[in-house]
């Protein structure tokens, strides 16, 4: 089977949560723990660092990573979910994971899956799992795909936990209150492993505290380390990641390695810093406030929900730029209607130039809101353009040099842009 036969298998057979949504969620962990005994139980021989949260879990374990790297480690990092190639979910000192060997593991166990099947997400994990060990690598960040609780990858015993932050997301699945997704994301605690927290909340402050004393488990509220603000302008006066939002990344991400090197792990002040500052080559990190061209300014962020975006929106308004084009498309399962209230308007300023510039277009997945439908949740002044190709073509036709164009959103919108201006 090749790379691309098996490709084709994997989204034929069990389509991805990100194309397809609902259908293809399956929570619990009974299809997960029989594919990964049938590969091997590749999950109880890994030293794994497991990050959850609403938002930031992928830019904090991508920084993780990084850190650890640049200590001489061997470090494996699964994320989800992919912009470009399904390979960047699993990679090792941020190489992806070869072709071949998707096409080899699909191959293999092919006979199996048809008589399991197990989710898309739950055959990632298994593939990424078994690769770290096949490749034997010294330590795995593995990303939560959905929740925490119910979520494949829960199926490991880590070294430290992480839940970056909470926010209303996927609350069909996890609940609509804050308390409620915490609670979800608080079932990657285990007995006698450490915790970090990344933001604390009143509104989930003790539904962390309490489950933490119920497994015996240190815990750690990131910003609320003495330490980390004694020290982070000595750790990182650089970092590749430019967001606004990524402040609470750095400082988790941070707290997170101090809480390893307790356990064992070698890792100094230099090498986080060195991470830090060389995140995005060191792993492959893309989509988080890059800049995609000079002339004119082309950003992209992959900020999809309110709580992601109301820091992407502060940075579109900082812009100095005359015109800024937004090119902007959304999925159906988000909080679309909060998110349109944060987003600069016009109406919002103190003159009369229009500087915002609204291209609404449709992401390239079935759960994507038609460019119309989003224009009339706007509102405002803008155009529906449903082609993002088009899109983007009418803001780089219509943007002068002097300019700036974001894109986002949508991870889609923003996979696509990547793979436009990359080819």
């Amino acid at each position: 089977m090749s790379y691309s036969e098996a490709i084709s298998y994997l989204y034929s057979s069990r389509p991805p949560f990100h194309q397809v949504g609902a259908e293809a969620y399956k929570p619990g962990l009974e299809n997960t723990l029989r594919l990964m005994e049938h590969v091997g139980n590749p999950h109880t021989r890994l030293r794994a660092i497991h990050v959850a949260g609403t938002n930031g879990k992928g830019s904090t374990s991508h920084l993780i990573a990084a850190a650890l790297q640049a200590a001489g480690y061997k470090v494996g990092l699964f994320t989800s979910p992919h912009l470009v190639s399904l390979t960047e979910r699993i990679r090792i000192n941020g190489q992806p994971i070869p072709e071949a060997e998707v096409a080899a593991f699909v191959t293999q166990h092919q006979a199996f899956l048809d008589e399991l099947q197990p989710s898309f997400f739950e055959t990632m994990t298994a593939m990424g799992f078994a690769y770290f060990v096949k490749e034997k690598v010294d330590i795995a960040v593995v990303e939560v795909g959905l929740g925490g609780r119910l979520d494949s990858t829960n199926v490991l015993t880590p070294i430290l936990s992480v839940i970056t932050n909470i926010g209303l997301d996927h609350t069909e699945f996890l609940g609509n209150t804050l308390t409620k997704i915490a609670r979800e994301k608080a079932g990657i605690i285990k007995p006698g492993v450490p915790v970090v927290i990344g933001e604390s909340h009143p509104q989930t402050m003790n539904v962390f505290l309490d489950k933490a004393q119920e497994c015996g488990s240190d815990i750690y509220f990131a910003d609320q380390c003495e330490y980390l603000r004694r020290t982070r302008l000595k750790v990182a006066p650089e970092c590749e990641l430019h967001g606004l939002y990524q402040e609470h990344n750095l400082q988790t991400a941070f707290v997170a390695l101090r809480a390893i090197s307790n356990l064992g792990f070698k890792i100094s002040n230099l090498n986080i810093a060195e991470g830090f500052a060389h995140v995005c080559s060191m792993t492959g990190l893309r989509g988080r406030w890059e800049v995609l061209c000079d002339k004119p300014l082309t950003i992209c962020d992959t900020g999809h929900n309110s709580h992601g975006l109301q820091y992407v929106a502060r940075q579109l308004k900082e812009l100095p730029n005359p015109h800024v084009w937004i090119v902007f498309g959304m999925v159906n399962d988000k909080d679309t209607d909060i998110v349109m209230r944060l987003l600069p308007s016009n109406d919002q300023r103190p003159t009369t130039n229009d500087k915002y510039h609204y291209i609404f277009t449709r992401p390239n997945t079935q759960r994507a809101r038609s460019a119309q439908e989003m224009l009339d949740l706007w509102g405002k002044e803008g155009i529906a353009i449903e082609d993002p190709e088009a899109a983007l073509t009418y803001a780089q036709t219509h943007a002068t040099e002097e300019d700036a164009i974001f894109i986002g959103g949508s991870n889609y919108l923003v996979g696509y842009a990547l793979s436009r201006f990359t080819h």
